[in-house]
């Protein structure tokens, strides 16, 4: 058996094989490199390991095998659990990792996966070209593709997955693998909503899509039973090229949101339309006559127009919760109000996205994401400011999730904090919870990549 190397060990050795990119606690470097998004998180790791290709992911997965430390992968740091960063335990962080090859005739894109959506997105709208990520330009673009993938472009293009077409992958044995439909087949269904329980992803091929100019932006009308009523239908009965997030909660006191309706409740509503002005015209107008509207931003851009600038430094404390409902019927757009209403916090919110379109035309077995005929995906937040309320704001979140919860009984597993296992599974119905605990026991056997929504490794 090979002897555990001590800390001090694997420090030398990281350094000489990292070209020193490692960052320790006396580093000055060191509390940004930890900092994740949710101000909830709050944890001091031994190492921080910024590698700069695949073969050097293999030596820090290996480093931390042999040194005991638990391995936590970093992207983008978004997650809601926050285990990109653990106490006492190796960071890998991809964030160096940003290189993007883009073939415009053939429609494809190589990406690196310290890269984030908004870079990403930027890079290939240069030439016209999109992959729907999600509805934030700093998530980091593995951790998002893995869990699935849900964006302003799902209704017309499906989930990220359903763009993705291979990945290469570092297993926990350190062997670097291509995968694809004809390549490890069974790995390239688990990573398709698999989360990072099998390997570290470093670059993924994803399809491009012509997309030159898309209208949106932020539309803002008042919160009543009626409009939000009225905008779910809308967002139902319009064509695919439209994917709606209606943000429902007290409006902020934006410069352009007149005083008589700041802390007012409000649909934020965030639409993107995969099309010109002219086509989404007719479309948006029928949002627009659910009421006067009290913002109306919405314009014809380049798709990359949809993740504005976001203010650095924000580490929202908050807690919330993801599930799916079938219907927005009058009694549960009541429920959504009354509890919006009640809330101590300092802000709360309901967002809603109404599903379907290509997202629902893939098979539910055909990825590791099973959700596939859910019809609306809903978030519940509650965002404070002093720790001492998680309590309350906890309570209060769970509460309003069983009040409007109907018999879709999955959720999201890149929403999910830290839940437990029963809401693991519930990410993956169907079978699909044992399928990739299967998968699991292959290529990852001893449980290495356990620092994730995870599924343990199935036992024979």
């Amino acid at each position: 058996m090979t002897m555990s190397l001590d800390r001090t060990t694997l420090v030398r050795t990281l350094l000489a094989e990292l070209n020193g990119q490692l960052i320790t606690p006396d580093d000055d470097a060191y509390d940004t490199a930890r900092t994740v998004y949710p101000g909830t998180i709050d944890r001091r790791p031994a190492l921080i390991a910024r590698p700069a290709n695949a073969s050097q992911v293999a030596q820090v997965i290996a480093a931390a095998r042999q040194a005991g430390l638990p391995l936590a992968v970093r992207g983008g740091g978004h997650g809601n659990a926050g285990h990109g960063v653990w106490d006492d335990g190796l960071v890998l962080d991809l964030r160096d990792m940003k290189n993007i090859d883009i073939d415009v005739e053939g429609r494809t894109a190589w990406a690196e996966t310290g890269l984030t959506a908004g870079e990403y997105t930027t890079a290939v709208g240069a030439h016209g070209l999109v992959t729907g990520f999600g509805d934030a330009g700093t998530v980091g673009l593995g951790g998002l593709t893995l869990g699935g993938g849900i964006g302003f472009l799902v209704r017309r293009h499906g989930l990220t997955i359903d763009s993705l077409l291979a990945a290469e992958i570092v297993t926990a044995d350190g062997e670097i693998l291509h995968v694809d439909a004809d390549h490890h087949p069974d790995l390239f269904w688990a990573i398709r909503g698999g989360g990072g329980n099998f390997g570290v992803v470093t670059r993924l091929k994803f399809r491009l899509h012509e997309l030159p100019v898309i209208v949106g932006g932020m539309l803002m009308l008042p919160a009543t039973a009626e409009t939000v009523r009225g905008f779910v239908a809308e967002s139902e009965a319009a064509p695919e090229e439209l994917s709606t997030i209606a943000n429902i909660m007290p409006s902020p006191p934006m410069p352009f949101v007149p005083e008589e309706f700041h802390g007012k409740l409000v649909i934020m509503a965030m639409m993107c339309y995969a099309g010109t002005a002219e086509e989404a015209g007719p479309v948006l107008d029928r949002f627009r006559a659910l009421a006067t509207p009290i913002a109306d931003l919405l314009e014809e851009m380049p798709y990359a127009g949809m993740y504005p600038p976001e203010p650095d430094g924000f580490h929202p404390v908050a807690e919330s919760t993801n599930l799916f409902i079938d219907r927005a019927d009058p009694e549960t757009v009541e429920t959504i109000i009354h509890y919006l209403t009640s809330c101590t916090a300092e802000v709360s919110a309901a967002q809603l996205r109404v599903l379907g379109g290509a997202m629902a035309r893939v098979p539910s077995d055909a990825t590791a994401f099973g959700h596939r005929q859910s019809k609306i995906m809903v978030n519940l937040a509650a965002i404070y400011e002093d720790p001492a309320e998680s309590p309350v704001h906890q309570a209060w979140v769970a509460e309003f999730a069983e009040a409007i919860r109907q018999d879709d009984q999955g959720v999201y597993v890149n929403f999910l904090g830290e839940e437990g296992e029963d809401r693991v599974r519930a990410a993956y119905p169907g079978g699909g919870f044992e399928r990739l605990a299967a998968v699991k026991a292959v290529y990852d056997p001893d449980n290495v990549f356990r620092l994730n929504q995870n599924i343990p490794p199935a036992t024979s």
